[in-house]
């Protein structure tokens, strides 16, 4: 690991702890935010580029075309799982 991905992972580390305050906060918004400059700088340390990520969200759509009709009212109340999860 080159000295600059160290301080870089020094950084992404700093911004996960922001992110949690914010959350426990009650500051989602601000959350979700920092959530997409982690996302974009963790592509960036595992060398994922724009096109790979959007290959994957094409993809996605693609599957979630083809899936059943969504679910009953009762189980649309429930809060949604997300289509991307950000992965250490």
């Amino acid at each position: 690991m080159s000295h600059l991905d160290e301080q870089l992972q020094s950084v992404l580390e700093t911004l996960d702890e922001c992110r949690k305050v914010l959350n426990q906060s009650n500051s989602r918004e601000t959350a979700e935010l920092l959530s997409i400059v982690i996302l974009d700088l963790r592509m960036r340390l595992k060398g994922i580029d724009n096109a790979d990520l959007r290959a994957l969200c094409d993809e996605m759509v693609r599957s979630a075309a083809s899936e059943p009709p969504p679910p009953s009212k009762q189980t649309q109340d429930q809060p949604r799982r997300p289509l991307l999860r950000v992965v250490k």
